[in-house]
């Protein structure tokens, strides 16, 4: 057993962000977080495929999902996977939503309670939307975070665009 003392902390100044011009309504991309099928196809960034064990959109409400990627990528849970489990503390339709997630790891770099913050924000021919993550795991590099953030909203933008 570890000692709790002895374990990376997060950096409190630390602010892993991402953000995109989405030419669709705050509504629709809210929306988007709130149906498992469409957050199946879009959080999850590229490389990875997800699959949603719960989605409960309320405050208190749990997000569980999966991520696997190929074969031979160290995943955060193990060989190809992140297991992540996610609490919505706050829901502001269309505009926001607040998670505080988990990553179950027997590594301590992963330890912790990230939270992400979510925003969609009218803009013209559409909205702004970004997200931002703080209280971050040590053991998760900034740059590559940021680079899946973006392509997590790249890909919430290609949804978009079919609905």
């Amino acid at each position: 057993m570890i000692d709790p003392d002895r374990r990376p902390k997060a950096d409190p100044a630390r602010r892993d962000r991402a953000t995109r011009q989405i030419a669709a309504a705050p509504e629709t991309l809210y929306g988007c977080w709130t149906d498992a099928a469409k957050l199946a196809r879009w959080l999850p960034p590229d490389g990875a495929e997800a699959h949603i064990e719960a989605l409960d959109p309320r405050p208190g409400g749990a997000l569980r999902m999966v991520l696997r990627f190929a074969p031979g990528t160290p995943g955060k849970a193990g060989d190809a996977h992140d297991v992540v489990r996610a609490r919505f503390v706050t829901l502001e339709p269309p505009h926001r939503l607040v998670l505080d997630i988990r990553f179950p790891s027997l590594d301590p770099a992963f330890d912790g309670t990230m939270r992400m913050a979510w925003r969609f924000d009218p803009a013209p021919g559409g909205c702004l939307a970004s997200v931002e993550a703080t209280q971050v795991p040590p053991g998760i590099e900034q740059d590559i975070h940021e680079r899946a953030l973006a392509s997590s909203l790249a890909n919430l933008d290609r949804l978009a665009q079919t609905l």
